[in-house]
């Protein structure tokens, strides 16, 4: 599968939003990545619907959208109006996986499960052959800037090995900590989806920093 980076905008300069969104995408980005979080599963307050209506202009790439949310289910019809192409929901808020994942997949989004890193990735064996991807925190969810969680690459290497021994098409997505130190390793493991906040939001220019970064994932790609 090939290596696709997926800039997130938690790291953005939130003022001008709209232009960094469009930077990213010509630094090679296939997908803008959007944490909606909701002060009760972390301690953090992000964006809601309404700003990435507004956003959804700038670009026609995918917003791929991660709930950090404690009630996923309250929040999809909206997400999906906003103009979100795939949204991910986290293992651990779910009491009901199965049901949630439909929900989104009704609203026609692509659904996802996202998984903390101590939970267990056999956890999800059930409902691997309905979701778009995985996505695989390196870090505690939160915030950005966290330092990347080195066991999570068994997970990683566990998720390829269940996708290729049950016949599946799933991709598999990290995010937290990416940059140009762990990227190598991260894609070594199997991970095709790489979010990366800090790594391309520096100040050092988006558009260089993502290419820079997308650039050595794909040299490290063993399919290359």
């Amino acid at each position: 599968m090939p290596i696709d980076l997926l800039p997130s905008i938690l790291a953005a300069d939130f003022s001008r939003l709209g232009e960094e969104v469009k930077a990213a995408e010509r630094g090679g980005g296939s997908a803008i990545h959007i944490d909606v979080m909701d002060g009760h599963f972390v301690p953090n307050l992000t964006f809601g619907p309404a700003l990435v209506k507004a956003i959804r202009k700038y670009t026609t790439l995918p917003f791929d959208c991660h709930m950090m949310v404690q009630r996923p289910d309250d929040f999809v019809p909206a997400f999906a109006d906003a103009g979100v192409n795939w949204m991910s929901i986290h293992y651990e808020v779910c009491p009901h996986l199965h049901r949630s994942l439909q929900l989104i997949r009704d609203h026609g989004m692509e659904p996802a499960v996202v998984i903390n890193p101590a939970t267990a990735v056999d956890l999800l064996i059930p409902i691997l052959p309905m979701v778009h991807h995985v996505l695989v925190m390196s870090v505690n969810p939160g915030f950005g800037g966290q330092r990347f969680i080195p066991y999570t690459l068994t997970k990683i290497r566990r998720l390829k090995e269940l996708r290729q021994n049950m016949g599946l098409t799933f991709r598999i997505e990290v995010d937290g900590g990416v940059d140009r130190d762990t990227v190598a390793s991260v894609v070594d493991a199997g991970a095709e989806m790489l979010v990366a906040g800090t790594a391309v939001f520096n100040g050092n220019g988006v558009e260089k920093e993502a290419q820079a970064l997308l650039d050595l994932a794909r040299k490290a790609d063993p399919a290359a």
